[in-house]
């Protein structure tokens, strides 16, 4: 009962600290740490001994798999060597920094001890530095290279650190540090993609949503034992599974599958995350006690802390400048065209935060060697450091270069480009098809594909207190679920019914009330955004009508006309004729392009500056 006591105590603070830091706007890794620091000298609070094990298997497997599967594959395969020369090349660089530091700080301590607390130090963590990154808006070329290098860097450190380890035994000659990172690397890789076959295979048997999500809370576990039990790295073998896992997932997993698992691991995911920043913090009491009765004098324990995580900052700093400008020559960023500015490069070096794994790997270095307690409180005095000064100060550093953040109306219209080129083949396919339509199926289709598309292209509306028809008609349903689902839970009470049929009406209803955009936020973030670039989607007719200044006070004469009201304005680049969007009940811009074939139109509202090609259902 004790321990169930202080598993729910954990978990009721991890969730009180994190709404908490929420509100008020602070990271909540870093309000956990505090709240686990003052916590570790409370009196009552039991001693938390984090130890390797409890990390490395219990918590780094569901970690990196949650985080695997929602990586992009592409975006990694985009920026592969940018991510390899940090998992791999930083590792390896800051384990040496690191390692000559400690080694001239501490007298009598061995090389391989120096090298191990290197491998310790060197990993940043994903969670903090892309929670935070995601939160301020960092560019997400940055973001993407920060998942993909915690994903691998974990796997190179803690080889490097095992290799410290047993050499220091004298089980290691230095040959074989090569070979066994080899093996951990290559091995685990093969590994990670027979795991995929094999899941890959029986997931396209199962349909059962439950089924399939079990499946899932086994498949990181399982991975990472078997890849350790042959003497592989476990994560790179969880990593890659769950990355083709992840990739494939619209192939092998139903629909319903993929919504439950994604769900699932998010939740997951959102409290192993922050419960590892409240153990980290609740370190703090134990480590500082074990320092003080070790012997070491204060002043030589300050140095080394202090000058380890200056080192592990200005180290990271100076691999990433060099790798840009010396090794590798990054070419424009496909979304904007444009080559990354140094600023990019200064900020990925800043956001190398340091999170659980260097904690736990920390314990991994034997208790017989000299100054471990020393040591330990090296790896903690890294993961605070950086967690606070670099995770606080980052936001501040990004609005001082100006790093752009991703552009909300890029990504609306993006989307609804999209989803205009995937009506497209939709379309297509239905016409290929053979049906007996005595119902008026096909018209009822192109309603509902009209009415979904229509919706995005409407969040690209920019004129203020002026409701669009998807977010009326969003309003008005969301009003008539609330009142029908009142009534199904009176007749539920009246016990008239099955309860299995009242739980089916009620579960169409949630389903229904999810699928309403109701990301009102969203909506007003994109009528302040005035700066728009372009897709990167383009075609010959769009090259050949370039974007003109529209018209003052644009009007629709046809709807004047007729007397109905337009939601937005669109203008022909061939003969200037103004007329409204689809989302309008008329949709004059479109009858134009049907009668006349002007391919290109562009926004005629204020604030956008968008094209659209009907021919090619391309955006630029």
């Amino acid at each position: 009962m004790e321990i169930a006591f202080e598993l729910v105590a954990l978990a009721i603070v991890v969730l009180a600290g994190t709404a908490l830091a929420d509100r008020v706007r602070f990271p909540a890794p870093l309000g956990l740490i505090v709240i686990g620091v003052v916590a570790s000298y409370l009196p009552g609070v039991p001693t938390v001994h984090l130890t390797s094990d409890v990390v490395l298997l219990g918590l780094l497997p569901p970690l990196l798999y949650a985080a695997a599967i929602q990586t992009s594959l592409v975006d990694f395969n985009a920026n592969r060597r940018a991510i390899l020369l940090l998992s791999v090349g930083l590792v390896a660089f800051t384990t040496l920094g690191i390692g000559v530091l400690v080694h001239a700080l501490l007298p009598g301590i061995t090389w391989w001890t120096a090298l191990a607390i290197g491998a310790v130090v060197a990993p940043p963590d994903a969670v903090a530095a892309t929670a935070i990154g995601r939160r301020i808006g960092l560019p997400r070329r940055i973001v993407t290279i920060l998942e993909g290098e915690s994903l691998f860097n974990d796997a190179t450190a803690l080889v490097a650190l095992r290799t410290a380890v047993a050499a220091g035994a004298g089980g290691v000659e230095a040959w074989q540090v090569g070979r066994d990172f080899l093996i951990a690397s290559i091995g685990g890789a093969a590994i990670g993609v027979l795991v995929f076959v094999v899941v890959a295979r029986l997931r396209r048997h199962v349909t059962d949503p439950i089924l399939d999500t079990a499946i899932s809370f086994v498949v990181p576990y399982a991975t990472y034992i078997l890849s350790e039990e042959v003497h592989s790295s476990g994560v790179v073998s969880v990593v890659v599974t769950g990355l083709l896992l992840g990739h494939k997932a619209p192939i092998i997993q139903t629909a319903q599958s993929r919504i439950a698992e994604r769900m699932n691991w998010r939740t997951i995911a959102y409290f192993l995350e922050n419960t590892v920043f409240l153990l980290i913090g609740l370190q703090a009491q134990w480590i500082l006690q074990d320092v003080k009765d070790g012997g070491t004098s204060a002043g030589r324990v300050v140095t080394v802390c202090g000058l380890t995580l200056l080192a592990a900052v200005v180290l990271r700093i100076v691999w990433v400048f060099f790798a840009r400008y010396l090794l590798v020559r990054p070419g424009p960023d496909p979304t904007t065209g444009q080559v990354p500015p140094a600023s990019f490069t200064f900020l990925l070096g800043w956001a190398g935060m340091r999170g659980v794994v260097t904690l736990a790997a920390a314990f991994v270095i034997p208790v017989d060697a000299p100054y471990r307690e020393v040591l330990l409180l090296v790896a903690f005095t890294v993961v605070a450091g950086t967690l606070f000064v670099q995770g606080l100060s980052l936001p501040w550093l990004a609005r001082l270069l100006r790093v752009p953040s991703p552009d909300p109306l890029e990504d609306a219209l993006a989307r609804a480009t999209v989803l205009q080129q995937a009506s497209k083949w939709g379309f297509k396919r239905l016409k290929e098809l053979e049906y007996d339509d005595r119902h008026g199926v096909f018209t009822l289709l192109k309603q509902r594909i009209e009415q979904r598309n229509f919706a995005a292209w409407e969040r690209l509306g920019t004129v203020a207190d002026q409701e669009a028809p998807s977010e009326l008609y969003t309003r008005v349903r969301l009003e008539m679920i609330a009142a029908e689902r009142a009534r199904v839970l009176d007749i539920r009470k009246s016990g008239t019914v099955a309860s299995e049929v009242i739980s089916d009406v009620l579960a169409m209803l949630d389903v229904e009330e999810s699928m309403l955009d109701i990301s009102q936020e969203s909506r007003d973030e994109l009528r302040v955004t005035a700066a728009h670039r372009r897709t990167g989607d383009t075609c010959s007719d769009l090259d050949a009508y370039p974007a003109v200044e529209t018209v003052a006070d644009p009007e629709c004469v046809d709807c004047l006309r007729e007397g109905t009201a337009w939601v937005a304005l669109r203008q022909c680049l061939e003969c200037g004729n103004i007329g409204c969007c689809d989302s309008s009940p008329r949709r004059h811009a479109t009858a134009h392009f049907h009668e006349h074939q002007h391919p290109v139109i562009e926004s005629a509202e204020p604030g956008e500056d968008w094209r659209w090609c009907y021919l090619h259902h391309a955006t630029a």
